[in-house]
């Protein structure tokens, strides 16, 4: 069946990624701030910046199938650096703006059979790191919300959390930046590379899917052994 499918997000790094890999099977629709990378794809794009905008729910169909939730930040500093108008920051990029977003979509979700939703959390939570106290604090309370709206919402719902570890987009720019941050962040994780975009959207196909129909309230790792294997 031809779903419909929202990607919050969905003109750069892995969102673009999953619209690539989804569009010629689903009717996609992508709210972000830019489309300059959509020229080719038959989607559906919205204006939205989740900062500023109210998402305008009548552009979209009456059901929702699929929902993905691709902002987020990458805000990495000693805690003693980090004030706590950047953990309030953090929290509204990753968190509060999704909540407004699902509270919004509501009524087409539950008009879908049975409607799936991604949400994008770190390693870092499972895996304490030093300078990740903001971003693994916001991407906790997206584990925390996920599994909570799972219970609340089954069957009806299925909610996953995908939890990479660093991958290789326009927001990891600046960890990456060089050929020697490069090999030192590949040699970091057990299978010697960083993520790529299209690592995370393989999982986010299938968790759209109804090959994962069994699957909800789900912390899925998908981060080169990191969360789990010790080989260094």
């Amino acid at each position: 069946m031809m779903k419909n499918i929202l990607l919050i997000g969905g003109s750069h790094g892995i969102g673009f990624e999953i619209a690539l890999k989804l569009y010629n099977e689903h009717n996609i629709y992508i709210a972000s701030r830019t489309s300059e990378n959509l020229g080719n794809l038959e989607v559906t794009h919205i204006p939205y910046d989740a900062s500023k905008d109210e998402i305008d729910v009548s552009i979209l169909p009456e059901r929702i199938d699929g929902f993905v939730y691709c902002p987020g930040s990458i805000n990495l500093k000693p805690f003693k650096m980090l004030n706590p108008k950047a953990f309030e920051d953090d929290m509204q990029i990753n968190f509060m703006f999704l909540v407004k977003i699902i509270h919004a979509l509501l009524p087409k979700l539950k008009n879908s059979d049975q409607a799936s939703l991604i949400f994008f959390s770190t390693v870092a939570v499972k895996v304490g790191m030093p300078f990740h106290t903001s971003i693994a604090a916001a991407k906790g309370a997206i584990e925390g919300f996920a599994k909570a709206l799972a219970a609340e919402y089954a069957p009806k719902f299925r909610v996953n959390v995908i939890a990479p570890s660093l991958t290789d987009t326009p927001l990891a720019e600046r960890l990456l930046g060089n050929e020697k941050k490069k090999e030192m962040m590949n040699n970091r994780h057990p299978m010697k590379r960083v993520g790529q975009a299209e690592d995370i959207a393989n999982i986010a196909k299938f968790l759209l899917s109804d090959d994962s129909s069994w699957i909800t309230g789900q912390v899925i790792g998908v981060d080169g052994g990191m969360s789990t294997l010790n080989v260094n």
